[in-house]
């Protein structure tokens, strides 16, 4: 049945007791993930600056992904990152060339999308993400032909990004596509 009403004091001097090494335990388990996310090249996003670095590189790092899917990247998919990303995040020139550079070499040592959907959508709303979506359609289209793997790689992002598919469509439109 029930336990005694002495059993429940001892059950809570005994747990009352153990409450600061419980505490100890949780600190040192937060200070070793924050070690193991240093260690494998994670940043931890504590101030808003930081957080909004990592936004920027994630939406640059999207583009970037679109830029690069279909093997040809030529001069004019490369303005029009720059252009997206001053369209999404609203930085001047300089700082859309010098998130692009930096963003192609954070995705050279990718090795997924998720890491850039996650910051996304623990960053921007969803009609900024709906707008990031239109500027992905913008890059792909900007070497006048939507090769497949651009279209994949879009399509990937917005079930990442939970963007419906008529959402999807709709952006594609927007983005100058029929």
């Amino acid at each position: 049945g029930r336990p005694s009403a002495s059993t429940l004091r001892r059950c809570g001097n005994c747990c009352a007791r153990r409450q600061p090494a419980i505490r100890n335990s949780i600190r040192n388990v937060r200070k070793l993930k924050s070690l193991i996310t240093r260690s494998l090249g994670g940043a931890e996003v504590d101030d808003a600056v930081t957080r909004e670095q990592a936004r920027n590189l994630a939406v640059a790092a999207l583009l970037v992904e679109v830029l690069r899917a279909d093997y040809d990247v030529s001069a004019a998919e490369r303005r029009q990152v720059v252009d997206s990303i001053g369209g999404v995040l609203a930085l001047d020139a300089g700082q859309c060339a010098a998130l692009l550079e930096e963003a192609e070499h954070t995705v050279d040592r990718a090795h997924d999308l998720h890491q850039f959907t996650s910051e996304i959508n623990r960053a921007l709303d969803h009609s900024e993400k709906l707008r990031l979506v239109e500027q992905m359609w913008r890059v792909a289209r900007s070497d006048e032909t939507v090769h497949k793997y651009e279209e994949h790689i879009i399509r990937r992002v917005c079930d990442l990004l939970h963007v419906s598919h008529r959402e999807f469509i709709a952006a594609k439109l927007r983005g100058g596509l029929g």
